[in-house]
């Protein structure tokens, strides 16, 4: 499960409408039948319309400055594994986000009238999306980039024949990109896989649209707070503030596992994502002493991943610091891909 959280920006500036935005996640819905389209829901409600998401989350900003985010968006991507332990479920990806939007409101440290926050306070409108593209990170597009690099240039070399500015035999240059597109290392429906091509494949996700203001537009509640669950004194009172990602992100994922039935491999857990970032040996020193079923599990998620999987060592004494740097540069861009973890 791979979760984020951002405040959408235009241009480097927040966006004043959530328009774009939901113009965006229509696209999808473009050329098809209205039967197969996905539409926007929410905590109680279904098939809302792009309109009205528009129209509600634009009026819900009062007393926000020009230069504060007047939504944020949550993405949850449920991973290859996650989604075939679903089964493709369209209805439990809805469940499990409304459930997850509970973890949502608490994980706020707030109060609203002397009461915590609850999913009853948020206003937020969810899409389920069923397309994704591959990105600059993944490990197809890395190790393509090469062939891609050397494609381009007897591109340009075709072009520059064409305008009279070189003499050579286009036929053979042409021959050339055809050897280059048949080795590249990576392909997909028999063609080279590039940066922006669609994946195939199950690849449900869900982006969620959450207004900064809570439903009576009245109380900021902002996931973005620079402040971790915290008190403070202001004007002699004791005040709550900020929003406790780290246990926002490991509800989310223990919700998932409780609802439904999911076994969690170490490599794909949020604990293993923590070992990683904040004690790195100790992520592969669990990892090498798993039992030997789960470790299989584990390699596999991480050759799938991106990992670079004849690097792994097969026990702790192998973990040498050269190897486990280049371990960690591994790991690290499959997690900064989305790859792995939340």
């Amino acid at each position: 499960m791979y979760i984020t959280i951002t405040a959408q920006k235009t241009d480097g500036n927040y966006a004043q409408s959530v328009v774009d935005f939901v113009a965006y996640l229509e696209k999808e819905n473009e050329h098809l039948e209205p039967s197969e389209m996905e539409h926007f829901f929410n905590q109680y409600g279904e098939k809302i319309s792009a309109e009205e998401v528009t129209r509600v989350i634009d009026k819900n900003t009062a007393k926000l400055k020009k230069r504060e985010p007047k939504f944020y968006s949550i993405t949850i991507n449920p991973s290859a594994r996650e989604l075939k332990h679903l089964q493709h479920n369209k209805e439990a990806l809805k469940q499990y986000t409304r459930r997850v939007m509970k973890n949502y409101a608490a994980s706020f440290n707030r109060e609203i009238n002397g009461r915590k926050v609850t999913v009853d306070d948020i206003l937020y409108f969810a899409k389920i999306e069923h397309q994704r593209t591959f990105k600059g990170t993944d490990k197809q597009v890395r190790e393509n980039q090469p062939f891609a690099n050397q494609i381009l240039e007897l591109k340009n070399q075709i072009r520059r024949v064409s305008k009279g500015q070189e003499q050579v035999n286009i036929g053979k240059l042409q021959r050339k990109i055809e050897r280059l597109e048949r080795e590249a290392l990576h392909k997909q429906d028999g063609k080279r896989i590039v940066q922006g091509m669609q994946k195939e494949g199950n690849q449900s996700h869900i982006h969620i649209i959450v207004s900064r203001k809570d439903i009576t537009n009245s109380v900021s509640i902002s996931p973005g707070s620079k402040y971790k669950a915290s008190e403070v004194m202001m004007n002699g009172k004791t005040v709550k503030r900020g929003f406790d990602r780290d246990a926002f992100f490991e509800k989310a994922e223990q919700t998932f596992d409780k609802t439904f039935g999911y076994k969690r491999n170490y490599a794909e857990s949020y604990h293993s994502r923590k070992d990683f970032l904040k004690n790195p040996k100790r992520y592969f020193s669990v990892l090498m002493g798993l039992p030997t079923n789960e470790k299989a599990i584990a390699l596999k998620i991480l050759g799938k991943s991106g990992v670079p999987m004849l690097n792994i060592p097969t026990n702790k004494v192998q973990l040498a610091v050269k190897t486990f740097k280049r371990l960690k540069r591994g790991v690290d861009v499959a997690m900064r891909s989305g790859s792995i973890g939340i």
